[in-house]
């Protein structure tokens, strides 16, 4: 077997607003899996690096894609363990091991879902921006059948962001329409109490990362307060360690944990994730990190087979570029779908 990698830079249709900047373009990495040198591709897997927030956005990524590539003979289970620091690649490669020598190289975790029997409930991502902007998104993920809004807020006018959440209340209550609010570590610690106790006035589902990560004890207090029930998010990014992710759970006693495979280390990582959580009474749900529709496909499978798939998961990124791989993952009326008449060659940039 012969491995190779190729590296796609993927185009916003519209500048995505974060509390970490504005992003106009995201960097991914495939490996491709090749029977012979030269050979058709045989298994495909997205490496998904958000630069400034990767645990592995770090110099030697290259290089470590190229060792991987130039030792893909050695034991699947050597080459996933000496990923451990790098959850993108390691991903990437689980994907790529996981879509060779498939009939079917879309479908590599079969379920209802990829028979095309049932859908994944999504939550609608609104974009950090002006209050025009956030109510014009907004509006139009309503228009499109979304149940559940997931509102990026920390960073800007605080009190422009409670209009937007205050005009979805005025038009629907909470039975009608969940609303999530994702902080990405935008509160201060002086104020984030007070910030969550003004969100709970608007019935609001969750809250991911309101603090910085490693602010374990202040995190904790606030999950404590459970003012508005609290998903950690970055929180998760670096700890590999199956005991670590113990701990954490046990010190912090979240309400949520949110799982992206391409920042934690894969389905592996995703799996230790979920029976820590489990222990202790933790739900979660599962979320794309800006990948292409390849590595959008991978985690909508994963999905279907270790989530609740009627409570809203967030996999809605499949639409954001204006350059995006093809995929047999489609939204219609804010859930996702698999099209079964998606073609069986692999797609790879």
């Amino acid at each position: 077997m012969y491995a190779t990698y190729q590296k796609y830079i993927l185009h916003f249709k519209q500048p995505a607003g974060t509390s970490r900047g504005t992003l106009t373009q995201k960097e991914s990495w495939f490996i491709l899996l090749h029977e012979e040198k030269n050979g058709a591709v045989e298994g495909v897997g997205e490496c998904g690096i958000l630069r400034g927030l990767s645990c592995d956005d770090k110099p030697g990524y290259h290089k470590k894609l190229r060792e991987v590539c130039e030792n893909i003979n050695l034991p699947r289970e050597t080459l996933l363990e000496s990923l451990k620091d790098w959850p993108s690649i390691r991903f990437g490669l689980e994907q790529a091991f996981l879509s060779r020598n498939q009939v079917n190289k879309n479908v590599f975790l079969p379920s209802p879902f990829t028979r095309g029997e049932k859908s994944i409930d999504i939550n609608g991502l609104i974009w950090m921006g002006s209050k025009d902007f956030m109510l014009k998104q907004i509006q139009d993920k309503l228009e499109a059948g979304f149940r559940c809004i997931k509102l990026k807020i920390g960073t800007g006018d605080f009190e422009k962001e409670l209009e937007c959440i205050q005009f979805i209340r005025s038009k629907y209550s909470a039975r009608d329409i969940q609303i999530r609010t994702d902080a990405n570590g935008g509160f201060s610690t002086s104020e984030a109490l007070e910030k969550l106790k003004r969100l709970a006035e608007y019935d609001i589902h969750s809250i991911e990362q309101p603090l910085k990560a490693g602010l374990i004890d202040e995190t904790a207090h606030l999950c404590a307060q459970n003012t508005v029930p609290i998903a950690l998010d970055e929180e998760l990014i670096g700890i590999q360690n199956p005991h670590e992710k113990k701990v954490l759970i046990a010190r912090i006693q979240p309400q949520y944990i949110i799982l992206k495979p391409s920042l934690i280390g894969g389905f592996q990582a995703c799996d230790e994730w979920i029976h820590a959580a489990e222990k202790h009474g933790v739900k979660f749900w599962i979320t794309s990190a800006l990948e292409s529709n390849i590595g959008l496909n991978a985690i909508a499978q994963y999905t279907a087979l270790n989530a609740d798939c009627e409570f809203p998961q967030g996999l809605g990124t499949g639409g954001l570029y204006t350059n995006n791989l093809p995929g047999p993952c489609t939204i219609k009326n804010g859930q996702l779908h698999f099209d079964t008449t998606f073609t069986h060659k692999p797609v790879t940039p």
